[in-house]
Parts: structure tokens; C-alpha cells; sequence
């Protein structure tokens, strides 16, 4: 049973507890109900459609305008010569089976790794209603038995009923989709004549199957039905701003200002949630909101990251106004902009990833959902985690929570333009990488901890905080953020057996072993152990395999020519030095009760 309390500021009315202390149905993402009522309404969808067939096949069809198909057909045929031939090929094969599912696969992908925010409700929306379509067109062709005009068919028959035109339901449901998608998405200018063509296309499609003598013109009409039903079933019940959609009830912040009353917990602290706008939509926003009025955080500020101020100034500004709690929502840039005002100052931080790497919250096995990191965070226990300090020529000093680094992976980062990430996604940085390779090898020259120096010929160098990156890999594989020590990966792969090494040693993880941590030891390619002497470290390059690692509390880099460099994913510009140092514990992070 639920219980009632009396919610504040409405009159005493009374909002319900969730059974679960805590939980709100606000943060129920709606998939169940959506799906129930897409498979309800989906089943009344075939009914209808298929009632339509039934009927042009049975009582209806000794009439207008049924009567007049044939003859409609017959004409078409009469009107073929090489040239529509040709085009109406190309409009049939728009909707293809094969044509239709490649692009819907492309379309989805590209919506989940082009945009900064993967729109996951809207290639679902996409991916959902091309499937309905062609799930309800079974279902159809099952119950409706037409054959097929008779005239001679250009296309091979398939063993499916004539009723509907499965190629014009499925051109419908994708490029109506594309077209619903290119309207409510896109701002540009271009987007309402680009909507228009992408409309039209569902038509080509059903006109090319009537004059190539595949279907009667109902069939065609049965065809864009049944595609336009499947997208407003899809639509309305997936698409943000439609009522079908999971969301909040209205009363959803008193329930949630309810459970926290509650539930017994410590004096609150005043709290500020700094949040990229770039990579946060509002639903997400909304979500955080109710996490933290069930947590007791009521009306706490949300404040906005700038591409001026990343957000290390809005940190200071929260702290200097009180707040003895910062939530940090957005990607490793932003994380790395709050936790350098952070540094030093015990004033907990709570990680909410919202990026595309998210390093720190992977590394430390934190919850990638927004409001379930909120949560954990809200809920954790304080841990105190190590910080890197780097400086150069060019650039002040600052902290980074996860890498930085010079060479390979910073021209990637530099050389890959705001446009081609929009565009591409992830595989811009690939493309840079490749540009990067025919730049000559780095050389330098590395003192670590006031030891000897260390003369090096490299492709890229890692001053690592953490250990292991997006897709599992892992470039600095025992690196910790709580150890006390920063380690140093040099990457220096030499022909294709070098870099089949390097590879290994990102993908399987291969190190020196824990056992060699420690200032100055190192680790000489994939399944190094042990510690070596500082003589070691002078042996020759060709001694050395394609990776090496050490460990420090201090290191300085040279290089003998200007190097690419970056700090937690972003350049700092072409230098001649690095200087980094780590400083233990500087940063507090609240995390899960009993993560280590």
C-alpha cells in the first residue's frame, strides 16, 4: 500500500510515497507503457488495414473505384517505354528491402554517433517504425489473399499477396520518418524543401510498382497506410512533446519531495549543479531536478558552462556564494574545468557523465545514467582521489583528472575540425589519426623524479591519471587515481609487428603488473613486469619494445621540436615542454558505498 503526507505549498493535499523510499515514478523512462501501447495499437492497426483489403477483395469490389483499377493498370502498361523503364527501377528499388533496412541502419548509427547528444529516441522512433511496418504487412498479406494485376509484370512476383504494396509501406515509414525527423530536428533553412522531396519519395515508389504491373491502386494506398499508421503509432508514442511519451506526472516533484522527507538522512549541504548545455537537454535536466528534491536538495542552482568558461569559473563562483557540494554534469573537459577549482579545497564533488568519453566515471565504475550517477553520488561516501598538475610553455598550469599528453593523439585532437566531428562523429578523430602517422617520430628527453634523463624517439607520449579509455582499451593499463602516482606511457611502434604489439597492449591490457609500481619503475612493451634500474632505462631503442612505462610523483618532457599536446581531451597548443606532478588526494569525489 502506498502511504500519503501532506505536500508542501499545495494545501495540504496529500502526494503520494513510492513504496521504494526514494524512487520517484518520474524517473521511470516510460519503455514499458510505450511498448504496451504500441503493441495495442499496432494490433488495431493490421485490423484496420487489413479490414480495408478484405473489404476492396469482398463486397466492394464491383465498385468505383475498384472496378477501375484494372483498366488504370492496363494503361500504365500501355505507356512504358525504355527511359520510365529505367526510372521507375530506380524509384522501386527506393523501397527495396535491402535499400530500406541499409539506410534505416545508417540513419540510427548516425543519429547515435554524430550528434554531441546521441538521439536515441529518435533512431528508435526510426528503427521502430520500419519494423512495425513490415511486422503488420505479414500479418496483412496472411489475411488478405489478392493476386496480382494481370499485366505483364516487370519485377519478379513474390509469393505475397498483391494487397498491400509492401515496397510503398516501407518507403513510407522511412522516408516519412526521415521527413518527420528533418522537421522537428533540424533549424536550417533547407529543412522544409528536403522534408518535401523525402515525402514524395513513398509516391515514387508506389506509382514505379503500378507501372512496372506489381499492384493494383489500392495496393499502393494499403501501402501508405499502413507505413503512415506505423509511424504515428511509433511517433506518438516515442517522439519527445507528444502525449504517449513517459512523462512526469504533474505532482512528480512533491512525490519526490515526499520520499525525502521520508526518509531519515544527514543535514543537507548546499549544493550547485554545474551543467554543459552542449551535452544536457532539458529532459535530462528535469530528471537531475527530481533526484535531488528526493534526496532533500531543493531549489538547488543549475549553472551553465560557457565555450568562454568550461566551468572552473562558474566553480569558483558557487563556492564563494557557499556551496559545500558540486554537481558536475557534462564530459572529461568539463569534469577536468571543475575539479581544478576544486583542488584542494575538501569541498566533495558528485559525477554525473554526460559526454561521450566520461574516462574519470568509467575508471572509477560509476553508473554512465545521469540520474542513477546523481543518485550514487547523493547516497556515496566521500574518496579522496589523486589529481595531476601540468604546466608548459604556452599554457599555465592546470589539473587534469584523467590524461594528458603530446604527439599522436593531440594532433588528433587538434587537427580535427568542430564540422567533421558533427559530420562524422568519432571516426574524424581516425581520419586525423592516419594524417598524423606521416608526421616524423617525436624526440625527446624525460626526467623523472630528479633521476637521470632519459632520451626517447616516440609517436606519442601518455602522463596518465587513469588507465583505460573508451571500448575497453586500456593505453596505461595499471595506472590508478588513487595511488599517488602519475604514470607514463611512451608509445614507439616500429612496422607492423610494432604496431600489432602496441595494439595488444591496449586491447588485452598488458603491463608491467601491478608489482612494479612505483617512481621510476617502467616496463618495457606488452607483458613487462618488475622494476628496473635507472641504468635499464638507458638501454637502447632497439632494446625497448613498442610501449614503455614508468611511474612518478614528478616528470619534465622535452622535446627537441614543437610537439601537438592536450590536457583531458583538449589542445593546448604546440610546446617544447611539459612539466607534470601529482598531487595525492586533491580531489574529493562522493562514490557508491563499498566501491574501492
Amino acid at each position: 500500500m502506498e502511504t500519503t503526507v501532506p505536500e508542501r505549498g499545495t494545501g495540504g493535499r496529500a502526494a503520494p510515497v513510492p513504496r521504494r523510499p526514494g524512487r520517484s515514478p518520474a524517473l521511470s523512462s516510460g519503455i514499458t507503457k510505450a511498448a504496451a501501447r504500441i503493441a495495442a495499437f499496432a494490433v488495431c492497426q493490421a485490423a484496420l488495414v487489413a479490414g480495408a483489403g478484405l473489404l476492396i477483395t469482398g463486397p466492394a469490389r464491383g465498385l468505383w473505384p475498384m472496378t477501375a483499377e484494372d483498366a488504370a493498370v492496363e494503361a500504365l502498361e500501355d505507356a512504358r517505354t525504355a527511359t520510365l523503364d529505367t526510372a521507375s527501377s530506380v524509384a522501386s528499388a527506393l523501397g527495396d528491402t535491402a535499400t530500406v533496412v541499409g539506410i534505416t541502419l545508417l540513419v540510427c548509427l548516425g543519429l547515435v554517433l554524430v550528434p554531441r547528444l546521441p538521439r536515441w529516441r529518435e533512431a528508435v522512433f526510426l528503427a521502430v517504425g520500419v519494423s512495425l511496418q513490415s511486422a503488420v504487412f505479414v500479418l496483412i498479406t496472411a489475411s488478405v489473399d489478392r493476386t496480382r494485376p494481370d499485366v505483364e509484370r516487370m519485377d519478379a512476383s513474390p509469393p505475397t499477396s498483391s494487397y498491400t504494396s509492401g515496397h510503398t509501406g516501407a518507403a513510407t515509414a522511412l522516408y516519412a520518418g526521415l521527413a518527420v525527423l528533418v522537421l522537428s530536428r533540424v533549424r536550417a533553412p533547407w529543412r522544409r524543401p528536403l522534408a518535401a522531396v523525402l515525402l514524395l519519395l513513398p509516391l515514387l515508389v508506389g506509382l514505379a510498382r503500378l507501372y512496372r504491373g506489381m499492384h493494383h491502386p489500392t495496393d499502393v494506398a494499403g501501402g501508405l497506410a499502413n507505413g503512415a499508421l506505423s509511424l504515428f503509432v511509433v511517433g506518438r508514442a516515442l517522439l519527445p512533446g507528444h502525449s504517449w511519451v513517459g512523462r512526469p506526472p504533474a505532482d512528480a516533484l512533491g512525490i519526490a519531495v515526499a520520499a525525502a522527507e521520508q526518509r531519515p538522512a544527514p543535514a543537507r549541504r548546499q549544493a550547485t549543479v554545474i551543467v554543459n548545455p552542449t551535452v544536457t537537454d532539458e529532459a535530462t535536466r528535469e530528471q537531475l531536478r527530481l533526484v535531488l528534491a528526493q534526496h532533500g536538495y531543493r531549489d538547488t542552482p543549475f549553472v551553465d558552462t560557457t565555450a568562454q568558461d568550461p566551468g572552473g569559473g562558474q566553480t569558483a563562483g558557487a563556492l564563494r556564494a557557499g556551496a559545500e557540494l558540486i554537481v558536475v554534469c557534462g564530459g572529461d573537459g568539463t569534469v577536468r574545468a571543475v575539479a581544478d577549482a576544486l583542488a584542494g579545497t575538501g569541498v566533495p564533488l558528485v559525477l554525473v557523465p554526460s559526454g561521450t568519453g566520461n574516462l574519470l566515471a568509467r575508471n572509477l565504475g560509476l553508473p554512465l545514467g545521469p540520474a542513477d550517477a546523481l543518485a550514487a553520488g547523493l547516497t556515496g561516501e566521500p574518496r579522496a582521489l589523486d589529481l595531476g598538475r601540468i604546466e608548459g610553455d604556452g599554457f599555465p598550469a592546470v589539473h587534469f583528472t584523467a590524461m594528458a599528453g603530446a604527439g599522436l593523439d593531440a594532433a588528433m585532437l587538434e587537427e580535427t575540425s568542430d564540422r567533421a566531428k558533427s559530420a562524422l562523429g568519432w571516426p574524424a578523430y581516425v581520419l586525423a589519426g592516419a594524417k598524423g602517422l606521416r608526421a616524423p617520430r617525436m624526440r625527446l628527453t624525460v626526467t623523472l623524479d630528479g633521476g637521470p634523463e632519459l632520451r626517447r624517439t616516440a609517436r606519442m607520449v601518455l602522463i596518465a591519471n587513469i588507465g583505460t579509455v573508451q571500448a575497453g582499451a586500456a593505453p596505461v593499463p595499471d595506472a590508478r587515481p588513487d595511488d599517488g602516482l602519475l604514470d607514463l606511457a611512451v608509445f614507439d611502434p616500429r612496422g607492423a609487428g610494432g604496431w600489432l604489439r602496441a595494439a595488444g597492449v591496449l586491447l588485452r591490457g598488458g603491463g608491467r603488473g601491478r608489482g612494479a609500481k612505483g617512481p621510476g619503475a617502467n616496463g618495457t612493451g606488452p607483458g613487462a613486469s618488475g622494476r628496473e634500474t635507472t641504468a635499464a632505462s638507458r638501454t637502447a631503442d632497439s632494446a625497448r619494445g613498442p610501449v614503455e612505462f614508468h611511474t612518478f610523483r614528478r616528470a619534465e618532457l622535452s622535446f627537441a621540436r614543437p610537439q601537438p599536446r592536450e590536457v583531458d581531451g583538449d589542445p593546448v597548443g604546440p610546446g617544447l615542454r611539459l612539466a607534470a606532478e601529482v598531487r595525492p588526494g586533491a580531489l574529493t569525489v562522493l562514490m557508491p558505498a563499498g566501491e574501492r
